[in-house]
């Protein structure tokens, strides 16, 4: 397979523009097709003028049905399809209420979204797709059975499952409600819940933790088990996750537990940790003790203690595979630090629990996007009103502008908007579809009276003090800072080392960056609406921490809980406020 660069067009070729919507307007009338007898398709307000427009069509043939979706099907939100969604979880559960609700047959999973913001998970149902449906480098991401040795850290529990009744009285589907990776890996191997107990005390191929470590709820004890087997494999090739920050937080856990790791290494006995006393005979049968690989862990040291330890302790280690763009990128450095120059980080790709939209364009770059999904992708302009005549297509868009992605997909979602902001950087030669960055979250801003600082900005600022006479920033949130009057934005930083000589720097420097983002900022400074930014820090581990502290409190499932890039709920900046150990 060659390696070589793909460079973005800038324009497409009237044969690539062709290829392109005749690609996407086949799965359009696929889509519909599948999904206009469903429950929702034939009950929902939104779809009437749809049903009057198609009739007498055949909407998988009929060239017109493009037209009429486009013209008449409205933008919708999740109030939507909430109503249907609960259904799932009446008494009872009936196969005939719920059989073809959003797509045909019942879904694999209720995927639950992302709890960033601390506002109520969103549920959404995933149904089944065939391998000719999935993006071909998620595909590649999920199926973990190949014959290198990779730490494969996911958790595979779920917050409820969900059993239909038949015709006849018995459960005829049991569906788990859990977090979209679960769900998508579980899919992808065919992991049915069914046949959990027969995999508890295997290590599946590929993997070196059994398949009972993805069952523990704990997040320290979770990353324990996981840092356990790793450090036990010396053949290690990749470790594959959901988030960048989990990694960082994987070998926070061994530097502080080294001795106790260490210990369970050479003895072959599971250290004794919470939370694991329901998994802890299915771990303990897959371990083995190695005087050998102890001592050699031990002669290495703990991490944090020499530059590129990981290739140190794994030297075969090739491949970091989880979602590290955006503000996940903050930790890149720290990353770095610890797997040295020659260990590919490689973004999963770009998605949300509603879809999967797209795939990296070259491997080495973790910020560049190109559309690849199953289902269909429109374009809103970021800065037009929201109507639905006012939606792109793909060919229509142009590189340098913002666009809020509206995805109508497989899952029965027509013309959903999706809350994320994408910068088209081009179109890819190879097939024509939008090449892209994403540009931040549509629903995570700051606003002030004068101007709104977007997820984009924030990013900016971070940049702009993350040097080696100011700060290293590993991670960090914002809040909006009303301590004292004018109010201004405030930063968290947990930080890598000491502050730098030119610390007092920062705050102006910060500022100097979010000015260069809005011309308005200056403008509300100098009139006495905005002081500087303030910036305060964290003691370290303080975020890994609230990824725990998270997950406990809601019930969440590991690998599903983000520091928000803003903080607006007042429990969570109470609780961040009681970390900080200075203010710059």
């Amino acid at each position: 397979m060659s390696t070589s660069t793909v460079h973005p067009l800038l324009s497409l070729s009237p044969g690539l523009k062709a290829a392109l919507q005749e690609r996407v307007e086949h799965r359009l009338r696929d889509i519909v097709g599948a999904n206009i007898t469903t429950q929702y398709g034939t009950s929902a307000v939104s779809l009437s003028h749809f049903h009057q427009a198609i009739a007498g069509k055949d909407v998988k043939e009929d060239p017109s049905v493009v037209i009429d979706f486009r013209r008449v099907v409205p933008v919708t939100n999740y109030e939507s399809y909430s109503p249907f969604v609960a259904k799932f979880f009446n008494h009872p559960r009936k196969q005939s209420d719920l059989e073809n609700l959003l797509a045909p047959g019942f879904p694999s999973f209720i995927g639950i979204s992302s709890s960033t913001t601390g506002n109520k998970s969103k549920l959404f149902a995933k149904y089944p797709r065939g391998c000719f449906n999935t993006p071909s480098s998620l595909a590649r991401f999920l199926h973990s059975t190949d014959a290198r040795k990779a730490a494969f850290i996911f958790c595979f529990t779920y917050r409820d499952l969900l059993e239909i009744m038949g015709k006849d009285g018995k459960v005829m589907k049991k569906i788990p409600v859990c977090i979209g990776t679960c769900g998508g890996v579980r899919d992808a191997e065919n992991w049915s819940v069914e046949t959990d107990s027969s995999r508890m005390g295997t290590i599946m191929p590929g993997h070196v933790s059994p398949w009972a470590a993805g069952f523990i709820t704990h997040h320290r004890s979770f990353l324990l088990i996981h840092a356990l087997f790793a450090l036990s494999e010396p053949t290690l090739e990749r470790f594959v996750m959901t988030f960048l920050t989990f990694f960082v937080d994987l070998i926070h856990h061994i530097h502080e537990d080294w001795d106790v790791l260490i210990t369970s290494v050479r003895d072959g006995t599971i250290p004794q940790i919470e939370h694991i006393d329901h998994v802890r005979a299915y771990l303990q049968a897959n371990f083995r003790a190695s005087p050998q690989r102890a001592e050699e862990l031990q002669n290495i040291g703990p991490p944090l203690t020499c530059p590129a330890w990981a290739q140190r302790v794994w030297p075969n280690l090739k491949t970091l595979v989880c979602i590290c763009s955006g503000t996940f990128a903050t930790v890149i450095p720290k990353a770095r630090s610890v797997l040295g120059p020659n260990v590919l980080i490689q973004n999963v790709g770009y998605g949300c629990t509603e879809c999967i939209m797209g795939r990296m364009l070259n491997a080495d770059d973790t910020e560049t996007f190109v559309f690849e999904t199953g289902d269909v992708i429109e374009f809103l302009d970021a800065s037009e009103t929201l109507v639905h005549d006012k939606i792109l297509q793909a060919w229509d868009l142009q590189p340098g502008k913002c666009y809020q992605p509206v995805a109508t997909t497989q899952d029965g979602l027509w013309r959903y908007l999706i809350d994320d902001i994408i910068q088209v950087t081009g179109f890819d030669p190879r097939n024509g579809s939008p090449v892209f960055k994403f540009y931040g979250r549509k629903n995570l801003v700051i606003r002030f009276p004068y101007a709104a600082i977007t997820e984009a900005h924030l990013v900016d600022v971070i940049r702009a003090i993350n040097t080696e006479d100011i700060v290293k920033v590993q991670e960090f949130t914002a809040v909006v800072d009303r301590r004292e009057l004018p109010q201004t934005v405030g930063f968290f930083l947990e930080i890598v080392g000491d502050i730098g000589p030119s610390a007092n720097l920062a705050r102006q420097n910060a500022f100097d960056a979010l000015a260069a983002t809005n011309d308005e900022h200056q403008c509300a400074f100098d009139t006495g609406r905005l002081r500087l930014p303030t910036i305060r820090i964290v003691k370290p581990g303080t975020f890994a921490e609230y990824r725990l502290w998270r997950s406990e409190s809601m019930k969440a499932g590991i690998g599903q809980i983000k520091v928000p890039v803003v903080m607006s709920n007042q429990d969570q900046q109470e609780w961040i406020v009681k970390k900080v150990v200075m203010e710059l």
